[in-house]
């Protein structure tokens, strides 16, 4: 079973919903936990797992040769993201940090002026911890698209596992939904905010659009207004307080225990 942790709003819980939950699984399953926060993976760090270098990942990156080119500009006008700029009787200009590796340029050109170059854009990581399995993805500083790392990511999740628990990373953006794509559930984490509300709203619909079911997990529970969570229409499954206790073991990274991860637990043992 493949369970998306999420949410949009950052820190509202997901890597501590993420990771306990993981462990607890892990004392009777088999469990596979993947950090596709590949812009600011941290879960290794909750459950002192020691990260083993996997594979790199690298893309495809245009290289120019103006030797063919004919400065029509077909290239600019094929590239939907921008990454290269064209002036008239110039040259095509190549903005490295917009490209995300389409090779849309490469079809488009009419003189075969562009040629396959590769571009390293970030590592995938494995490790484990007792029944535990682990992967993890991070980008290289400056990448400014992200989802190319957490699709690499999410091939190298092999079978075998009773639980796949893939803790996505904040936000509704391109890499979020490369994350969700496959999951059979998702507990979407809030906290009885606003701020909270509106993500979780904002999730929970594209949940919908994506055709996959998903439950509440409420966390920061005895802060805030929990009518503006329960007013949104889907079920909450269980409530992590706002605890000094908590806090403390998550800042200094350990798993954190409580008896809202049982919940968890028996609801999806039920499905």
């Amino acid at each position: 079973m493949r369970i998306a942790v999420t949410g949009g709003k950052g820190g509202t819980g997901k890597s501590l919903v993420a990771t306990s939950l993981a462990a607890e699984l892990s004392k009777n399953n088999k469990v596979l936990l993947v950090d596709a926060d590949v812009e600011c993976p941290n879960d290794h760090l909750v459950l002192s797992i020691k990260r083993r270098e996997l594979r790199k990942v690298v893309q495809f990156k245009p290289e120019f040769n103006y030797d063919k080119c004919v400065k029509c500009g077909a290239c600019s006008r094929a590239c939907k993201e921008k990454a290269i700029l064209f002036v008239k009787h110039d040259f095509p200009k190549f903005v490295p940090e917009q490209c995300i590796g389409c090779g849309a340029c490469l079809a488009a050109c009419p003189s075969r002026a562009i040629t396959k170059g590769k571009n390293k854009i970030g590592m995938i990581y494995s490790g484990e911890k007792s029944n535990l399995s682990f992967l993890s993805g991070e980008t290289i500083e400056g990448v400014e698209e992200t989802s190319p790392v957490v699709n690499t990511l999410k091939k190298e999740i092999k079978d075998g596992f009773d639980y796949e628990i893939i803790d996505t990373a904040a936000g509704a953006h391109c890499s979020v939904i490369s994350a969700l794509i496959g999951s059979d559930l998702a507990l979407v984490v809030t906290e009885p905010t606003p701020f909270g509300s509106h993500d979780a709203a904002l999730m929970l619909e594209l949940l919908g659009k994506l055709g996959i079911p998903s439950v509440i997990v409420l966390n920061k529970s005895t802060i805030g207004e929990k009518g503006l969570i329960k007013g949104l229409g889907s079920e909450v499954i269980a409530e992590i307080p706002y605890d000094k206790k908590i806090l403390e073991a998550y800042a200094a990274g350990r798993v954190v225990k409580h008896k809202a991860f049982d919940k968890i637990i028996k609801y999806l043992e039920d499905l």
